[in-house]
């Protein structure tokens, strides 16, 4: 991990690598900063350049050699030579340079934990957006409004930071992929002001410093937030930086003052600022190497983010409850004092209240039931009753999904198309309830072969199961379709008096799509292959002709 920090250099660095073993090896090279501006790579083994490539977040994302959020650089190493990797970098950026070299699988198998831990982390500022955006809505509140504005730049700027909206928004434009960093940073900060003196209602005359110094962090945001869509981003990150870190130190302040005052809202509000400044401080400490690099202080940011978001939703809730709480004390005494003359009133008033309550809880109830049952019939609208795999519908959509996905990447689609041999005779002679049983048992075992995350095993219909398999080859594909056969052959089904061994004709396929439209051609490729293992004996695997 290289941290030079802030520069107007270029500088250069080189990565000597060697293959020691005997075999031809592929590997990835991760650049881990997205934000790098010019990045050229020059590949030479010995004095001969074999390779010269161009990277960085100033050209378009269409332009990168691997689609990838980060900067990927494909390396092929003959056995026993060395490789020698020169890297140029010059940034307006933070001059960082993470470097990590993998095996293509183990990389895909990394990257797709950390989208799966952004995903989690965007669906929580969905949901709570959303959430509060309804709130505003019904009550016209404008904490709601700011709280909503403030969380929206927070998850723009993550993902501006991550390059996540340079991959799916703005792909081309690269002059807003810098400015957008310190756009929507400022935004947190603008927002997060104006949202704290609503919230914790600092008022102009009474509290005139702290009003004034929240509003002026407010405002300087709102000025930076503006320069930085005419000022190169060198120029306008600095003083972002020393804003947003400032205006968090003054919240954390503002909400301890407001706690050791007696309002209770403002213990999540402190907390939820003061991890947000904690997991910067992680994010900082790692960039220096202090602290280790992993998921956790990598995306220290992302998860102090995600508890402030989470705690200051929770603050809201609590506060909109201590004024209804204070709203209901204060009714409570004036009715006390009217009690002899207004008894009628109170009894109907409260009978009413009870009634709103259960009404509350009944309501509630059908509602969690209504949602159980939602769940539950997507489940079985995707799922085979018998045997519990996924049903033919669920195939075709995945089938379809998974064929674009390969077509698009030009990767590699597997297919096993798998039938039960003499299953009518098993159901003749034993029953319809023994066959059924034959059935799961087969998918039982399908099940426990089929293992990749990405691979999808289903039943088709009647006694034919189909098995799909991404990324696989055809010897990859013919290598499983031969542990399927096999572990089914050798799996005795105990009936009453007797045991029965059951055997399996699969038809296997397995290419890289040559047009986006030709699924169902090779579905039926692979159907062709499975009659064809039928018609030379059953109990046999037969792949489709190239």
């Amino acid at each position: 991990m290289v941290n030079l920090g802030y520069s107007n250099s270029a500088y250069w660095f080189k990565l000597p690598l060697k293959n020691g073993s005997g075999l031809k090896q592929q590997r990835l090279l991760e650049i881990g900063y997205s934000v790098l501006d010019y990045i050229e790579v020059y590949l030479v083994r010995g004095t001969e350049l074999i390779e010269h490539y161009r990277l960085g977040d100033k050209l378009d994302f269409s332009e990168r050699l691997i689609q990838n959020r980060h900067f990927l650089i494909p390396l092929a190493f003959e056995a026993e030579v060395s490789l020698d990797v020169y890297l140029r970098i010059k940034t307006t950026s933070s001059v960082q340079l993470p470097l990590t070299l993998w095996e293509p699988d183990e990389f895909y198998q990394v990257d797709q934990e950390r989208m799966m831990f952004h995903g989690v982390y965007f669906g929580i500022a969905l949901v709570m957006i959303i959430y509060n955006l309804f709130v505003y809505l019904a009550t016209s509140e404008k904490t709601y409004l700011w709280y909503v504005a403030c969380i929206s730049c927070m998850a723009l700027f993550l993902a501006s930071l991550n390059s996540i909206t340079f991959q799916y928004l703005w792909p081309g434009a690269t002059w807003w992929n810098d400015q957008s960093i310190v756009f929507f940073l400022n935004g947190v900060v603008v927002f997060g002001s104006f949202f704290s003196i609503s919230f914790l209602s600092i008022h102009p005359i009474s509290e005139r410093f702290l009003n004034r110094l929240i509003s002026l962090l407010g405002w300087s945001g709102g000025l930076l937030m503006v320069l930085s869509l005419f000022l190169p981003y060198q120029a306008i990150i600095r003083p972002t930086l020393y804003v947003a870190m400032t205006a968090c130190i003054v919240l954390i302040l503002a909400g301890s003052y407001r706690w050791l005052k007696g309002d209770m809202s403002a213990r999540y509000f402190t907390v939820a600022w003061f991890a947000l400044l904690l997991g910067g401080i992680v994010l900082a400490l790692n960039k220096f190497t202090v602290l280790p690099q992993n998921l956790f202080t990598e995306n220290a940011t992302q998860i102090g983010s995600a508890i402030e978001i989470i705690l200051l939703s929770l603050a809201l809730a609590d506060r909109l409850y201590q004024e209804k709480r204070k709203a209901l004390h204060a009714q409570q005494e004036a009715l006390l004092l009217e009690r002899e003359a207004r008894m009628a009133q109170e009894q109907t008033l409260k009978v009413q209240q009870e009634a709103n309550v259960l009404l509350e809880q009944r309501v509630q109830e059908r509602t969690t039931e209504l949602e159980s049952l939602n769940r539950r019939l997507v489940e079985l609208s995707s799922t085979d009753a018998l045997t519990g795999l996924k049903n033919r519908g669920y195939f075709e959509e995945s089938f379809n999904n998974s064929y674009v996905t390969a077509f698009r990447y030009q990767r590699p689609i597997g297919l096993l198309i798998i039938d039960i041999d003499f299953f009518k005779r098993i159901n003749d002679e034993h029953g319809h309830l023994v066959g059924d049983e034959c059935l799961k048992m087969v998918a039982a075992n399908l099940e426990q072969v089929i293992s990749r995350p990405q691979d999808l095993v289903a039943r088709y219909g009647g006694e034919e199961f189909v098995v799909l398999l991404p990324d696989t080859s055809e010897a990859g594909a013919i290598k499983v379709a031969e542990k399927l056969r096999s572990r089914i052959e050798q799996t005795p089904f105990q009936l009453v008096d007797q045991t029965l061994f059951l055997t399996t004709s699969i038809g296997v396929i397995s290419l890289i799509p040559e047009a986006v439209d030709k699924r169902n051609e090779m579905f039926d490729r692979a159907d062709e292959a499975l009659y064809k293992a039928k018609r030379k004996g059953r109990n046999r695997v037969e792949v489709v002709p190239h």
